[in-house]
């Protein structure tokens, strides 16, 4: 899936070129381009399919030039996670009603990617064997309130592994009491948005659960992988409803499996995801940037474009970036304030720079 805008990453992540598209860890390669190469580690590349927004085909044919064009799928209208999953679906059940599926974001960070292998391997097995749905858990290390939270408990059957449990609830972002409570208790992991299926489970699941969807989607049935896939598309998916796949689906469907992983994840949602992430120097600063200078400063974190010369003097605590025309300085723990920024940007001084 990579048709996000990430505002929480702005002024780096913008409407027009959001954060999967660019090279946000330093490492050569953007979020993107990364999530592809993991997996073909895992499935053949004629079976990576990229969803996103048609204003991005641009982008992604120069970021992926080896994935043609009838394996990446536009969607006209935003419309959240759950179309887009039921688009890929039929369009891939039809070409093969046996075939098993892994929906992944393209803009988090694994950095374990031979435990995510083997992770995923796993939840394929379990997909196989029964109909259900499985998703990838990531136990806590803090009590982060920007992630949402999933509740197990022992799984009914004997598992051949033994990290998969039954799902017994999921919780949306919660206030910093009940993340606390949340990590105390053990028995919750942190929803990482990667879910494994059988084609037909999940079809049968958007059957049962999300009718309206179901219905306006298997409608193409005849037309998906042929050229009048396009035209179809095009009429029907702005009136899908605007709902994510965990509140059309994984709330409430009972037969939800998740699976504890380590696999050195991170949803890079936010400033301070992304701190977790990079090296730090001696001083716990994290910086992207090849002519950044600082002198008594410490714990920052600093994205600024390669040829950029900055010298930082005497900050503690703040993020500090710029991209393009737009530079932001502000302080860590304000970072939640940083959609209403982008708002506010919008309101007064147009759509130039978010």
């Amino acid at each position: 899936m990579a048709g996000g805008v990430g505002s929480r990453f702005w002024p780096m992540s913008t409407t027009n070129y959001p954060k999967q598209f660019i090279d946000v860890l330093g490492l050569g390669d953007t979020l993107l381009q990364l999530t592809y190469k993991r997996f073909l580690n895992i499935c053949p590349k004629e079976n990576i399919y990229i969803v996103t927004n048609e204003a991005y085909k641009k982008l992604v044919n120069e970021q992926l030039p080896e994935v043609p064009n009838n394996q990446v799928l536009l969607e006209p209208a935003r419309r959240n996670t759950a179309p887009c999953v039921a688009y890929a679906s039929f369009k891939i059940y039809k070409q093969n009603p046996k075939a098993r599926i892994i929906v992944a974001p393209s803009d988090h960070a694994i950095l374990k990617e031979d435990t995510f292998r083997k992770a995923v391997l796993s939840c394929f097995r379990k997909a196989s064997s029964e109909e259900c749905l499985v998703t990838i858990g990531i136990k806590p290390t803090r009590p982060d309130t920007g992630y949402g939270y999933i509740q197990f408990k022992d799984s009914p059957i004997i598992e051949k592994d033994k990290r998969i449990k039954k799902v017994k609830t999921f919780t949306e972002k919660p206030d910093i009491e009940m993340a606390n409570f949340f990590l105390q208790s053990g028995d919750f992991l942190w929803n990482a948005g990667i879910f494994i299926w059988s084609a037909q489970t999940i079809l049968n699941t958007f059957e049962k659960y999300m009718p309206e969807e179901y219905a306006l989607f298997q409608e193409g049935m005849d037309v998906y992988n042929t050229p009048a896939e396009e035209e179809f598309i095009k009429r029907v998916y702005p009136m899908a409803k605007n709902i994510s796949i965990d509140y059309g689906i994984m709330e409430k469907a009972a037969n939800v499996y998740v699976r504890s992983s380590v696999i050195g994840w991170s949803d890079l949602g936010t400033w301070g995801s992304l701190y977790q992430k990079i090296t730090k120097d001696e001083n716990s600063n994290a910086i992207v940037g090849k002519n950044v200078m600082t002198y008594n400063t410490r714990n920052c974190i600093v994205h600024m474009p390669k040829n950029k010369l900055v010298i930082l003097e005497g900050l503690d605590d703040f993020i500090i970036v710029e991209s393009k025309d737009t530079l932001l300085i502000c302080r860590k723990g304000s970072e939640q304030n940083i959609k209403q920024i982008v708002n506010d940007v919008r309101m007064g001084k147009g759509d130039k720079y978010v």
